[in-house]
Protein backbone atom coordinates (compact mmCIF):
# COMPACT_ATOMS: atom_id res chain seq x y z
CA UNK A 1 0.00 0.00 0.00
CA UNK A 2 2.55 2.64 0.97
CA UNK A 3 4.21 1.65 -2.56
CA UNK A 4 1.17 2.23 -4.39
CA UNK A 5 0.82 5.73 -2.47
CA UNK A 6 3.86 7.01 -3.66
CA UNK A 7 3.56 6.02 -6.93
CA UNK A 8 0.33 8.02 -7.07
CA UNK A 9 1.98 10.88 -5.40
CA UNK A 10 5.00 10.70 -8.23
CA UNK A 11 2.35 10.70 -11.13
CA UNK A 12 0.42 13.60 -9.07
CA UNK A 13 3.20 15.93 -9.31
CA UNK A 14 3.86 14.70 -12.60
CA UNK A 15 0.48 16.18 -13.66
CA UNK A 16 1.31 19.67 -12.18
CA UNK A 17 4.62 20.51 -12.50
CA UNK A 18 5.83 22.62 -15.61
CA UNK A 19 9.12 22.86 -17.36
CA UNK A 20 10.90 26.28 -17.13
CA UNK A 21 10.42 27.15 -21.29
CA UNK A 22 6.83 25.61 -20.90
CA UNK A 23 4.87 28.96 -21.30
CA UNK A 24 7.21 29.64 -24.80
CA UNK A 25 5.79 26.06 -26.18
CA UNK A 26 3.38 27.82 -28.81
CA UNK A 27 5.92 30.63 -29.31
CA UNK A 28 8.70 27.56 -30.05
CA UNK A 29 6.21 26.30 -32.64
CA UNK A 30 5.14 29.35 -34.72
CA UNK A 31 9.26 30.86 -34.60
CA UNK A 32 10.47 27.78 -35.98
CA UNK A 33 10.91 27.38 -39.69
CA UNK A 34 10.50 23.93 -41.10
CA UNK A 35 13.40 22.88 -43.56
CA UNK A 36 15.53 25.93 -41.89
CA UNK A 37 15.71 25.68 -38.25
CA UNK A 38 13.15 24.07 -35.55
CA UNK A 39 13.48 25.12 -31.91
CA UNK A 40 11.96 23.35 -28.84
CA UNK A 41 12.56 22.35 -25.60
CA UNK A 42 13.45 19.41 -24.32
CA UNK A 43 12.00 19.38 -20.98
CA UNK A 44 12.61 17.01 -17.94
CA UNK A 45 15.56 15.67 -18.77
CA UNK A 46 17.65 14.03 -15.91
CA UNK A 47 20.68 15.83 -15.04
CA UNK A 48 23.74 14.73 -12.70
CA UNK A 49 26.43 16.94 -11.53
CA UNK A 50 29.63 14.17 -10.41
CA UNK A 51 32.38 15.68 -8.91
CA UNK A 52 34.86 12.19 -9.09
CA UNK A 53 38.60 11.44 -10.00
CA UNK A 54 38.34 9.93 -13.11
CA UNK A 55 41.39 7.62 -12.05
CA UNK A 56 40.61 6.55 -9.03
CA UNK A 57 38.35 3.35 -8.00
CA UNK A 58 35.19 5.67 -7.31
CA UNK A 59 35.99 7.01 -10.92
CA UNK A 60 35.91 3.63 -12.21
CA UNK A 61 32.48 2.54 -10.96
CA UNK A 62 30.76 6.08 -12.07
CA UNK A 63 31.84 5.17 -15.49
CA UNK A 64 30.80 1.43 -15.50
CA UNK A 65 27.40 3.15 -14.34
CA UNK A 66 27.04 5.95 -17.16
CA UNK A 67 28.67 4.37 -19.86
CA UNK A 68 32.05 5.67 -19.57
CA UNK A 69 33.51 9.44 -18.38
CA UNK A 70 34.95 12.12 -20.71
CA UNK A 71 38.83 12.10 -20.87
CA UNK A 72 39.18 15.52 -21.87
CA UNK A 73 37.49 19.09 -22.20
CA UNK A 74 34.68 18.78 -25.00
CA UNK A 75 34.48 15.39 -24.71
CA UNK A 76 31.26 13.28 -24.96
CA UNK A 77 30.91 9.79 -23.27
CA UNK A 78 28.45 7.75 -21.99
CA UNK A 79 25.82 4.72 -22.95
CA UNK A 80 22.76 3.62 -23.89
CA UNK A 81 20.80 7.14 -23.60
CA UNK A 82 23.31 8.55 -20.98
CA UNK A 83 25.80 11.54 -21.87
CA UNK A 84 28.47 12.45 -19.68
CA UNK A 85 29.80 16.39 -20.82
CA UNK A 86 32.57 17.25 -19.57
CA UNK A 87 32.89 19.98 -17.10
CA UNK A 88 36.43 19.94 -15.79
CA UNK A 89 38.89 16.78 -15.13
CA UNK A 90 36.92 15.79 -12.35
CA UNK A 91 33.37 17.28 -13.00
CA UNK A 92 30.63 15.99 -15.26
CA UNK A 93 27.25 16.90 -16.11
CA UNK A 94 25.31 13.28 -16.74
CA UNK A 95 22.47 13.67 -19.02
CA UNK A 96 19.44 11.23 -19.58
CA UNK A 97 15.77 10.95 -20.98
CA UNK A 98 14.15 10.93 -18.33
CA UNK A 99 11.93 7.76 -19.48
CA UNK A 100 15.13 5.89 -19.15
CA UNK A 101 16.15 7.46 -15.91
CA UNK A 102 13.17 8.96 -14.05
CA UNK A 103 14.48 12.17 -11.59
CA UNK A 104 11.76 11.56 -8.95
CA UNK A 105 12.88 8.57 -8.01
CA UNK A 106 14.64 7.12 -10.42
CA UNK A 107 17.46 5.05 -11.16
CA UNK A 108 20.05 6.76 -12.60
CA UNK A 109 20.94 8.89 -9.25
CA UNK A 110 20.83 6.48 -7.11
CA UNK A 111 22.76 4.47 -8.92
CA UNK A 112 25.89 7.12 -9.40
CA UNK A 113 25.12 7.90 -5.38
CA UNK A 114 25.50 4.17 -5.02
CA UNK A 115 28.62 4.09 -7.43
CA UNK A 116 30.67 6.90 -5.51
CA UNK A 117 29.69 5.25 -2.10
CA UNK A 118 31.63 7.32 1.02
CA UNK A 119 34.68 7.66 -1.03
CA UNK A 120 35.39 11.37 -1.88
CA UNK A 121 33.32 13.11 -4.53
CA UNK A 122 29.80 14.26 -5.02
CA UNK A 123 26.61 13.15 -6.40
CA UNK A 124 24.09 16.05 -6.63
CA UNK A 125 20.28 16.03 -8.58
CA UNK A 126 20.11 18.75 -11.12
CA UNK A 127 17.10 17.83 -13.17
CA UNK A 128 15.43 21.03 -11.87
CA UNK A 129 18.64 23.09 -12.30
CA UNK A 130 18.43 23.59 -16.23
CA UNK A 131 16.33 23.03 -18.87
CA UNK A 132 17.26 21.65 -22.50
CA UNK A 133 16.69 23.65 -25.88
CA UNK A 134 17.00 21.69 -28.98
CA UNK A 135 17.57 23.62 -32.08
CA UNK A 136 18.03 21.83 -35.82
CA UNK A 137 17.90 22.46 -39.30
CA UNK A 138 20.23 23.91 -41.70
CA UNK A 139 20.17 27.45 -40.44
CA UNK A 140 20.84 26.01 -36.60
CA UNK A 141 24.75 26.84 -36.66
CA UNK A 142 23.85 30.40 -37.97
CA UNK A 143 21.61 31.24 -35.20
CA UNK A 144 24.26 30.37 -32.56
CA UNK A 145 26.79 32.28 -34.60
CA UNK A 146 24.74 35.69 -34.00
CA UNK A 147 25.65 35.54 -30.46
CA UNK A 148 28.18 32.72 -29.75
CA UNK A 149 32.06 33.22 -29.57
CA UNK A 150 33.20 29.49 -30.59
CA UNK A 151 34.06 28.69 -33.69
CA UNK A 152 31.00 26.47 -34.72
CA UNK A 153 32.55 25.18 -38.02
CA UNK A 154 32.25 21.66 -38.60
CA UNK A 155 35.68 21.59 -38.43
CA UNK A 156 36.33 22.99 -35.29
CA UNK A 157 33.40 22.14 -33.71
CA UNK A 158 32.63 18.22 -34.42
CA UNK A 159 29.44 16.73 -33.83
CA UNK A 160 29.98 14.86 -30.11
CA UNK A 161 31.39 17.55 -28.53
CA UNK A 162 30.62 19.64 -25.68
CA UNK A 163 31.60 22.98 -23.85
CA UNK A 164 30.45 25.53 -21.93
CA UNK A 165 30.08 28.47 -23.48
CA UNK A 166 27.52 31.72 -23.90
CA UNK A 167 24.80 32.21 -26.25
CA UNK A 168 23.13 35.24 -25.96
CA UNK A 169 24.98 36.77 -23.00
CA UNK A 170 23.56 33.70 -21.22
CA UNK A 171 25.88 30.47 -19.87
CA UNK A 172 24.95 27.38 -21.29
CA UNK A 173 26.39 23.97 -22.02
CA UNK A 174 26.62 24.00 -25.86
CA UNK A 175 26.41 20.20 -26.96
CA UNK A 176 26.43 19.46 -30.93
CA UNK A 177 24.32 16.01 -31.60
CA UNK A 178 24.37 15.93 -34.97
CA UNK A 179 25.40 17.57 -38.21
CA UNK A 180 22.48 20.01 -38.13
CA UNK A 181 21.13 19.99 -34.62
CA UNK A 182 22.92 20.83 -31.14
CA UNK A 183 21.51 21.01 -27.41
CA UNK A 184 21.51 23.85 -24.90
CA UNK A 185 21.39 23.26 -21.33
CA UNK A 186 20.70 26.61 -19.86
CA UNK A 187 19.97 27.21 -16.21
CA UNK A 188 16.22 26.85 -15.55
CA UNK A 189 16.53 30.92 -14.50
CA UNK A 190 17.77 31.88 -18.13
CA UNK A 191 15.40 30.10 -19.85
CA UNK A 192 12.77 32.53 -20.99
CA UNK A 193 15.53 35.04 -21.79
CA UNK A 194 17.49 32.51 -24.17
CA UNK A 195 13.97 30.87 -25.36
CA UNK A 196 13.02 34.67 -26.66
CA UNK A 197 17.02 35.41 -27.84
CA UNK A 198 16.49 32.34 -29.99
CA UNK A 199 13.34 32.82 -31.80
CA UNK A 200 14.48 36.08 -32.18
CA UNK A 201 17.63 35.14 -33.94
CA UNK A 202 15.60 32.75 -36.10
CA UNK A 203 13.21 35.27 -37.31
CA UNK A 204 14.71 36.33 -40.18
CA UNK A 205 14.88 32.51 -41.63
CA UNK A 206 10.98 33.05 -41.77
CA UNK A 207 10.99 35.32 -44.54
CA UNK A 208 11.67 34.78 -48.22
CA UNK A 209 15.18 34.44 -49.20
CA UNK A 210 16.25 37.18 -51.33
CA UNK A 211 17.98 35.86 -54.76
Amino acid sequence: MANSAALEGINGLRDIRRSPASHLAAALEAGSVQGKVVLAEGPFQTMAGVRVDPRSEEGSRIAAATGGLPARCGDVAGADGVSVLWLGPSEFLVVAPEQAHDSLGGSLIGALTEALADAPGQVVDLSANRTTFELSGPRARAVLEKGCALDLHPRSFTTGTALNTEVGNIPVVLHKTGEESFRLFPRASFADFLGRWLLDAMREYASPEVP
